[in-house]
């Protein structure tokens, strides 16, 4: 068969150069070095607060990540959570900076350091790659279950290769929600608790699982109806934004409107309830704005 037929049969192929193919490459191979160093980290250190760790696996496996990407693609730009100076400042500056490049890679290489720390099995690799500020691919992998989570803008969004779907709740009594309990404690962690405090009676439960990419990756595959956090950076997100709304999902900010880049207070969920978790979160003074 010529390689036009082929094609023709074939009308989507992820190559090995494709940018979702290395998305998904360097996150798995990121990911099995990660799990082979659990319970090994000697080094641990703070950034921002006492709350928020790095340790040395993170730091090598943002270098793992970087180098498989710039070995196909040496021309792009890399936005990693381990380049950039600790707090919120810094990591806003961090991203003005970048959003020029034409392509550019967003990297967490542990979304949920404290919970790898202390062997707490909801930890994931996020990798996105926006193209001219528009995130274009989302990968997330759950290391400790084995679960990737892959979206391509206009493809879909898929978990072991079948297509995710965002829940059906209408409302926020029926859903199981999730949020986060921010490093810093000066501005994000209290109105964040606020939300909580207001949102939590209103819903049929809440979850804190420690990584905000797992949090948006389970709004994708419907096991949560919605997400909300205050003070999250770039890195935290981009994967997981395109996840969910690849699913079928709405991804805005505390406020409603569209998401971008540099967007630090999100609200991701099915689409059906998020009109109603946005109201609540301004309801409480817990917007972040």
């Amino acid at each position: 068969m010529s390689a036009l037929n082929q094609k023709d049969k074939v009308p989507y192929v992820v190559t090995s150069k494709s940018f979702t193919a290395v998305a998904i490459n360097a996150a798995a191979k990121a990911g099995e070095w990660i799990k082979s160093r659990l319970g090994t980290v000697k080094e641990l250190n703070t950034k921002y607060s006492s709350h928020d760790l790095v340790t040395e696996v993170d730091k090598g496996a943002e270098q793992m990540i970087r180098k498989l990407i710039l070995t196909h693609f040496p021309d792009h730009e890399i936005l990693g959570e381990e380049a950039v100076e600790p707090g919120p400042d810094a990591s806003v500056r961090a991203l003005k900076e970048s959003l020029d490049a034409e392509y550019l890679w967003i990297v967490d290489p542990v979304d949920g350091t404290t919970n790898y720390v202390h062997g707490f099995p909801f930890f994931a690799v996020s990798i996105a790659l926006a193209y001219k500020g528009e995130v274009i691919v989302g990968v997330i992998y759950d290391i400790s279950r084995d679960e990737l989570f892959v979206a391509e803008k206009g493809k879909g969004a898929y978990v072991h290769g079948k297509p995710t779907l965002v829940s059906q709740e209408c409302t926020i009594g029926t859903s199981l929600l999730a949020t986060g309990f921010p490093p810093d404690q000066n501005f994000a962690f209290p109105i964040n608790m606020l939300g909580l405090q207001h949102v939590a009676p209103k819903s049929r439960s809440i979850r804190a699982g420690g990584s905000a990419a797992l949090h948006m990756a389970y709004v994708a595959a419907g096991r949560l109806s919605g997400y909300w956090e205050i003070g999250l950076n770039s890195w935290d997100l981009a994967a997981g934004v395109l996840l969910v709304k690849e699913s079928g999902g709405e991804v805005t900010d505390t406020l409603g409107r569209p998401y971008d880049l540099s967007v630090r207070h999100i609200v991701a969920s099915n689409g059906q309830i998020h009109h109603e978790l946005i109201e609540a979160l301004e309801e409480a003074g817990a917007t972040g704005f």
